[in-house]
């Protein structure tokens, strides 16, 4: 996947997802988390013992609290991954 993004004929250019089967959209260049904080999502997994929310915690990849399943590969950290028009994204 090639990752460059040329700024003066993409700009603004939107990126529609889906994640657990709602609409959503962002801007090319956006990460998945940052098309779910931009449309007020905050949360997107759960943990396995507590069920307590998770979403984005360092956005820089280090932690595993953002991992969604993207197109069907899991594990997938939603803050390192751009949003490309057409994903499905599932909650982990």
């Amino acid at each position: 996947m090639n990752d460059h993004i040329d700024r003066a004929s993409d700009a603004e250019a939107p990126v529609r997802i889906t994640v657990d089967g709602e609409p959503f959209e962002g801007i090319q260049g956006q990460s998945i988390a940052g098309v779910l904080l931009g449309a007020g999502r905050r949360s997107w997994r759960e943990t396995a013992v507590a069920g307590s929310p998770r979403g984005l915690f360092c956005g820089i990849g280090v932690c595993f609290d953002c991992l969604v399943t993207v197109d069907g590969v899991p594990d997938v950290r939603a803050c390192q991954r751009r949003a490309c028009d057409g994903d499905e994204v599932t909650s982990q």
